[in-house]
């Protein structure tokens, strides 16, 4: 799970949901009849399929285990529990048919206040509720957030870790690929390679590693050329605090310089 940015709704989209809210509204708002609603609304469904798609990781990832396609719009909180948020846009998210029907269903775990124990990669940064140990591919929760964010949407899955485990020999790999290709003056391949890494499926294990780098105990956890290669190739925004740092040049033309080292 990665940060995803939301994007405002075209105007007529925009319009057309909160038409459907406002009927909602101005009626019985129930479960059925809110749901009843959502499944005729296809053309609605479509056009937020769509921006969603654009707004996932990868190639229209799933928003929750980054490995499957996304294929349904989940309701963040379900409509079982808030019917009257059907057609709200800040309550949708793309998900796929394992992770939305057999995982998270109309689960929506909350604390004693009532905030809710999930992680909306929409809205905060699952980072700071989870840490991904990149050799074994598993989750592990440093926030009661992050605990039931793991057992709802299933992370701790078995094909999930191995896919993980297995994704992180192929980042390094691929990075390693880039910088050579801007070493050797081959910016145009170099620049292919970066795309193919940010559409692969489990995006969440080459976002790990970005965040891994501004953490004291980076060294440790890389090989020197994949720490480099991290610095100079960047395809994440570095952390709040992280400090600016010039990284030597590797022989031959293209290669970048300019890249983020960790603060403190």
């Amino acid at each position: 799970m990665i940060p995803l940015r939301r994007p405002v709704l075209p105007a007529g989209l925009a319009a057309r949901i909160e038409l459907k809210s406002e009927e909602l509204r101005s009626g019985a708002a129930t479960t059925r009849a809110a749901r009843e609603a959502w499944k005729a609304a296809r053309l609605v469904r479509a056009e937020l399929g769509g921006v969603l798609g654009a707004m996932a990781s990868g190639l229209e990832r799933c928003m929750y285990c980054g490995d499957s396609a996304g294929s349904s719009i989940d309701h963040f909180e379900p409509i079982v529990r808030a019917p009257l948020r059907a057609f709200d846009w800040l309550n949708h998210l793309l998900a796929c048919t394992h992770c939305n029907s057999n995982h998270k269903r109309d689960q929506y775990p909350c604390d004693d206040t009532g905030a809710c124990l999930l992680v909306d990669p929409s809205r905060e940064d699952p980072y700071d509720h989870l840490r991904l140990t990149l050799s074994t591919g598993e989750y592990r929760a440093v926030t009661p957030k992050g605990a039931e964010t793991i057992r709802v949407f299933g992370l701790g899955r078995r094909v999930l870790c191995r896919g993980r485990e297995m994704a992180y020999p192929r980042c390094k790999s691929m990075l390693r690929d880039a910088v050579r290709q801007h070493a050797e003056g081959r910016d145009d391949i170099a620049r292919e390679v970066e795309q193919a890494l940010l559409a692969q499926p489990f995006a969440d294990v080459l976002y790990a590693m970005y965040r891994t780098l501004h953490t004291p105990g980076a060294a440790a956890v890389f090989e020197p050329d994949v720490l480099d290669a991290l610095r100079r190739v960047r395809l994440f925004a570095p952390p709040a605090g992280a400090r600016a740092v010039v990284v030597p040049p590797r022989a031959g033309p293209g290669a970048a310089v300019a890249r983020e080292a960790p603060p403190g």
